[in-house]
């Protein structure tokens, strides 16, 4: 056991080693996570308060997603600014402070949690930000430790600003469809596409006229978790629906499911002119006046709707 634990420590000291002087990389392994840990990096926990309690990663601060999560009426909008400053300035946070998101790990939704909070720090101006691949199930599996104790940090006084230049609001995707000049990129799984079921806070089913659909999902392998597999990542890449960075905008029901296909496109593959419509289609679907493709008649959507009050 001494051996063991002398050998990860010094491949952690090895890693940060490495890392040393070199640009934060967006996907980290347990290892990576664990070296830059050692360096003053904050972790930031987005499970709930009781998985957090039941045991986290060494010094990691609790931050549920919730906090991260817009109004009920569509918690893909942005939180407001001020909640947002309250959230960041508790965790301590200054834009240089390297950051690690970290969720369980369960599933590609669960993934979608960390890449959403990650995309919202990055909109607030952090610039040196992670994501643990396959979360505390990874951390646990290479045989590292947990600890239950809360975290204390201090308080920072960051008044972070919006950068617009990754947020696209509704009225920038009605110009997108007029110009034709970005590739619309739905998340979603298909049934939500064909408008086969809808969002619980969706007015209609369907997607944004002129959509393509880009399961987020595929990106993982179900037997991995929420765990992104890099040689998988590499070969989809070359049948994304944006190549050569080819403007894009990724969207789904409430930018959570998105913000993979943001963060792969983006952070992974290097496609930077990919953007986030994070009030996606519950909010588009609210206007009538917004074309959409795939709506359904209204037989079928009171059939859906049906499904949806027996499903609650």
């Amino acid at each position: 056991m001494k051996f063991w634990t002398s050998l990860t420590l010094a491949l952690s000291l090895w890693t940060a080693a490495a890392f040393a002087g070199a640009a934060q990389s967006p996907l980290l392994d347990p290892a990576q996570a664990q070296a830059l840990a050692a360096q003053s990096a904050r972790i930031i926990d987005i499970r709930d308060a009781k998985s957090y309690a039941a045991g986290h990663l060494p010094g990691a601060v609790s931050a549920p997603y919730a906090q991260w999560r817009g109004p009920a009426a569509n918690p893909g909008e942005l939180a407001p600014i001020d909640n947002l400053t309250s959230v960041v300035q508790s965790l301590g946070l200054t834009p240089d402070t390297p950051v690690v998101v970290v969720s369980s790990g369960a599933d590609s939704t669960d993934f979608g949690a960390t890449a959403r909070v990650y995309w919202t720090l990055k909109v607030l101006g952090a610039k040196n930000l992670s994501i643990l691949n396959g979360g505390v199930k990874a951390w646990t599996q290479a045989g590292l430790p947990l600890e239950t104790a809360a975290a204390s940090v201090t308080a920072s006084k960051w008044r972070p600003t919006l950068n617009e230049d990754l947020v696209v609001r509704k009225e920038e995707v009605v110009q997108h469809i007029q110009r034709k000049d970005a590739v619309l990129i739905d998340g979603r799984p298909e049934n939500f596409y064909q408008g086969e079921t809808r969002h619980a806070a969706a007015k209609v089913p369907g997607t944004i006229d002129g959509a393509v659909n880009f399961d987020n999902a595929r990106w993982f392998d179900a037997d991995q978790g929420g765990r992104l597999d890099m040689a998988k990542v590499k070969a989809l890449g070359k049948v994304y629906p944006a190549q050569n960075n080819q403007a894009s905008v990724s969207f789904c029901n409430t930018g959570h499911w998105a913000a993979t296909n943001w963060f792969v496109a983006s952070e992974v593959l290097g496609q930077t002119a990919t953007r986030l419509y994070p009030g996606s289609i519950v909010e588009w679907s609210q206007d009538a006046n917004l074309p959409m493709s795939n709506v359904p008649g209204r037989a079928a959507q009171l059939l859906i709707d049906a499904k949806l009050k027996v499903g609650k």
